[in-house]
């Protein structure tokens, strides 16, 4: 578990502890019901075509925490983020991803239940990852889910 102030702001119902996924995992600290909103996604935003230059963790080649929005924005997890960047991949997730304007009409990232959630449990959401021309199987997905995919991309 961790006592980073800055990973933990706005973020009351999320427990960062090591998930049998992959590093940190976020759980939840009590029962939350269906559509709960965990919290925003947040970070450096970046504008279209100004995204980080390596967007991976250094020492972690299979880390990011980079989320690109419909508008071509991105937020950077990794620089000033929350507990949230610790929300691991599922192919059967419990949590959803979703852009909402805000009243200046910007766009965020808010994570929200999608099922009735235990406490204790681990959060997941699909990465849906677009990669592009690269080969889907170089994202190889953990989850373990018996619906798994194999991969994080988008299929």
């Amino acid at each position: 578990m961790t006592d980073d102030p800055c990973l933990m702001q706005d973020c009351d119902d999320i427990e960062l502890r090591p998930s049998s996924v992959h590093g940190l995992g976020a759980f939840a600290r009590r029962g939350l019901p269906p559509a709960h909103t965990i919290g925003t996604y947040e970070g450096r935003r970046y504008r279209p075509g100004d995204g980080p230059a390596q967007p991976e963790q250094p020492g972690q080649p299979d880390l990011t925490y980079v989320f690109g929005l419909s508008d071509g924005t991105m937020i950077d997890g990794g620089d000033g983020g929350n507990a949230t960047r610790h929300i691991n991949h599922s192919c059967e997730p419990n949590c959803q991803a979703s852009e909402v304007l805000d009243e200046d009409g910007r766009l965020h990232i808010e994570i929200r239940s999608r099922r009735r959630i235990r406490a204790g449990e681990e959060l997941f959401i699909d990465y849906r990852l677009d990669v592009g021309d690269a080969d889907p199987a170089d994202y190889r997905c953990r989850c373990g889910s018996p619906r798994c995919r194999g991969t994080m991309a988008v299929t």
